[in-house]
């Protein structure tokens, strides 16, 4: 090879070193985040979650990037979504909208750092050694609303005090629906208050449900925690109107969509917390040393349209004491 060859070979060669050098460079962090609910009905928690991650200096497209799997209350499916997740390798696995989202991830993984959230107590759920040291791989919020029931019977007893048969709505595939279930019949019976109980883990059921209030004459109904229901929660509200029933909420969500009256934990500062968490981890927190939050700030929520439209008068030492009244 003439040496005028060679020095064109070379020089070529080194002129397309930065183009591969560029192509080489590692792609960017990524965090799997699988929720129990729908985008429809949590795109604006996904969006709190985006916020804490920022305060933490990660930013989705500009230097992490985020796989989302969404079950859309069909709980089967989580174990498969958080499977999914881990063969791309994420970095952090977030398990929200629900305590089935979270026990999906802790049987998925027990190296993967997870972020989770739930509304039981995640001792019992075998997610934590401790609220203040969780231990193992993961932590997160724990939002304990599974375990107000009664407190929503009570407030729902004090707004319809005449009422000779209150309902309960229960989604049965949900892990926490059995002690759920038992604390509203702990609830209703130191009121000695008749119960009914509808159950639903579908559409057709739900539809069926506020059929059965009618015909045994229900004359208030409580909605259970269940992300299920937070998927359906246009329709559950709808079928609350349909048939005139005056309902309870867990979250504030449901009031402001149209429901009469909601009352349960601020959900949208945990989901933050839950993106603060996250970006600590990526920058070498232990998930086993931060502290499982809980919430410290509960909400009542009263829609007077709503009460309005049904002739209910809402007595004022309720209004008084709600956080917000929805006029």
């Amino acid at each position: 090879m003439r040496r005028r060859d060679f020095i064109k070979i070379v020089a070529g060669s080194a002129a397309a070193w930065p183009l591969a050098a560029r192509g080489q460079q590692p792609a960017m962090p990524v965090i799997g985040f699988m929720s129990g609910r729908s985008l429809a009905d949590a795109g604006y928690l996904a969006d709190a979650f985006r916020q804490g991650l920022r305060d933490t200096g990660y930013v989705e497209g500009e230097n992490i990037s985020i796989e989302y799997r969404w079950a859309n209350g069909d709980y089967d499916r989580l174990p498969g979504l958080a499977s999914d997740l881990l063969l791309r390798k994420v970095l952090v696995l977030v398990a929200v909208g629900g305590d089935s989202s979270a026990l999906a991830a802790k049987q998925a993984t027990s190296t993967v750092p997870i972020v989770f959230g739930t509304g039981s107590d995640p001792i019992k759920a075998g997610l934590i050694a401790s609220f203040n040291r969780p231990g193992g791989n993961a932590t997160g919020y724990a939002l304990l609303t599974n375990q107000m029931e009664p407190k929503r019977i009570g407030l729902l007893h004090e707004l319809v005090p005449n009422v000779s048969l209150l309902g309960a709505l229960i989604n049965p595939s949900f892990p926490p629906a059995a002690q759920e279930l038992e604390d509203i019949q702990n609830a209703t019976n130191s009121i000695k208050q008749n119960l009914f109980v509808a159950r639903a883990v579908n559409d057709a059921e739900l539809e069926t449900g506020f059929s059965g209030f009618a015909k045994q004459r229900v004359g208030a109904v409580l909605v259970a925690a269940a992300p299920f229901f937070d998927t359906r929660r246009e329709r559950i509200i709808a079928l609350a109107a349909q048939h005139r029933l005056p309902a309870m909420y867990q979250f504030r969500e449901y009031a402001i969509a149209g429901g009469l009256i909601s009352y349960g934990p601020s959900i949208t500062a945990s989901y933050k917390q839950a993106g603060v968490y996250t970006g600590r981890i990526l920058r070498g927190a232990n998930p086993g040393d931060l502290p499982v939050l809980l919430p410290t700030k509960f909400e009542m929520v009263i829609n007077l349209k709503t009460a309005n439209a049904l002739g209910l008068a809402i007595p004022n030492t309720m209004q008084l004491l709600a956080d917000e009244v929805i006029e």
